[in-house]
């Protein structure tokens, strides 16, 4: 079998070919740089929150009512920020699986994901965990409360006698 001759390409289409490949590579390169950057700051904001659900556990346990509205209003805008993140990275995690193939920086970002579902998975268990022993010091609050009101000794309207004059002059 003969080696068939292949036509040289024309110089121009060469040169548009590798312009082409090497924007797309700077292109792709740029996506996994941002992909990266954002899942750390996913990452931080994780570590925040669990940060502040291990203040805000003893809270709880020990602290006034202003402490732990202050905790919960932190907890929601930390959450605020992770889902605010989550949206960005979801579309980029599409272009990153399009462009990871031409990097040798999938290991790093393997990594960050890595991290990032252990972040949230404990931040689940944490989660959970303060709401059990948030209900619980509610039901013992509820309880004293309770207490109070049965120990206090009632006033009756009835038995209490009208009154028939007042004074307006003082």
């Amino acid at each position: 079998m003969a080696a068939s001759k292949a036509m040289p390409p024309l110089p121009g289409a060469i040169n548009v070919q590798k312009a082409i490949s090497a924007s797309e590579l700077k292109q792709r390169v740029a996506v996994i740089k941002r992909f990266k950057e954002l899942l750390k700051a996913q990452r931080d904001r994780f570590q925040a929150y669990l940060n502040a659900l291990d203040k805000q556990k003893d809270v709880i346990r020990t602290g006034t009512t202003d402490e732990l509205m202050q905790y919960v209003e932190l907890e929601e805008k930390i959450v605020t920020d992770i889902f605010s993140i989550q949206k960005v990275i979801d579309p980029l995690e599409q272009m990153y699986q399009a462009a990871k193939k031409d990097t040798a920086q999938e290991g790093e970002v393997a990594s960050l994901k890595d991290a990032l579902e252990g972040l949230k998975a404990e931040a689940v268990i944490r989660s959970e965990q303060n709401r059990i022993l948030l209900s619980r010091r509610m039901a013992e609050l509820r309880s004293e409360i309770k207490n109070l009101k049965s120990n206090y000794p009632r006033r009756k309207l009835e038995s209490s006698p009208m009154p028939s004059l007042i004074d307006l002059k003082g």
